[in-house]
């Protein structure tokens, strides 16, 4: 099973779009977003592809009752850290990563997707640690999201 991984979409609906895009034609079967959506129409683009979501909230998304609301049918969005099963794989989804090392530390995780620091990141396993950078591209002029093969562990940062 391949998954994409966004962070730090900040309302930016053309890069987002080209994320999804891009997740989509690597033959992701779902998108984890670790956070920072901002707005409720960020659903949209979900909703135009058909690609499935599993999100937490950042520190910078706005109306959360709204943004549930939105992306429900699509996808769901959570208080983060979140553990999810996919694929066999044990997966924790947090937006701000203040307990990483704990989290890493752990051994209880196969995948730790982050975002908050707009930076992408790759850390070979176990755990495998990806932050997807900033999708929205906005402080660092680098847009960026990942994908990740869960039947090997295998993480890439792509450039929008």
């Amino acid at each position: 099973m391949l998954i994409g991984l966004l962070s730090d979409t900040h309302d930016h609906l053309d890069h987002l779009r080209r994320a999804l895009a891009l997740c989509q034609q690597r033959g992701a079967e779902l998108v984890l977003h670790a956070g920072d959506f901002v707005s409720p129409f960020t659903a949209e683009p979900f909703w135009e592809l058909g690609l499935r979501v599993i999100g937490v909230f950042g520190n910078n998304d706005g109306d959360k009752l709204y943004l549930r609301e939105r992306f429900a049918g699509v996808g769901k969005l959570l208080r983060g850290p979140h553990e999810i099963e996919l694929g066999g794989r044990r997966i924790v989804l947090l937006h701000e990563p203040r307990a990483l090392d704990a989290l890493v530390a752990s051994g209880r995780y196969d995948l730790i997707a982050y975002g908050h620091t707009h930076r992408p990141e790759v850390r070979p396993g176990p755990p495998v640690v990806v932050n997807p950078g900033e999708c929205a591209g906005w402080l660092t002029n680098r847009p960026t999201c990942a994908v990740v093969d869960l039947a090997t562990l295998r993480a890439e940062v792509l450039d929008l």
